[in-house]
């Protein structure tokens, strides 16, 4: 994941402050909701200055087939429903810890082993987080 670095580099879009009542934030939830991703967490990154974007949205699924199923669903369903494309994604080879980024909103689909290991909803403790269940 050390291609990651990038993200540090760019800057983020001052325009669009995305909310959890976007579009495309809704979206990615309902997405992941759709093939049954557990333990969904939105983390507020806005007012956290060293943040690459607005917002995380952390998820696990249960066998690397679901993992799949689930980014994908993610990057159709936001494809179809909000006209984008990820800037960028990572992990779809070993398909342990997919990212997809939207920029302002970056999603992290992960298997529960390297979800313990790096422990993202601690790491960013400080900011403002959501559990998101469907109902």
């Amino acid at each position: 994941m050390n291609n990651l670095s990038i993200l540090n580099t760019r800057k983020k879009s001052s325009v669009v402050r995305l909310t959890r009542n976007s579009k495309i934030f809704k979206t990615i939830i309902q997405a992941i909701q759709d093939k049954k991703g557990e333990h969904i967490v939105s983390i507020d990154l806005r007012k956290i200055h060293e943040a690459v974007s607005d917002f995380f949205i952390v998820c696990q699924a249960s066998s690397t087939t679901q993992l799949k199923a689930i980014a994908d669903s993610v990057e159709d369903a936001v494809k179809k429903k909000c006209e984008e494309f990820p800037y960028k994604h990572e992990g779809r080879q070993a398909l342990q810890w997919v990212l997809i980024d939207y920029v302002n909103v970056v999603v992290h689909v992960m298997l529960p082993e390297p979800r313990k290991f790096y422990q993202l909803e601690e790491m960013w403790s400080d900011a403002p987080q959501m559990e998101h269940i469907d109902e």
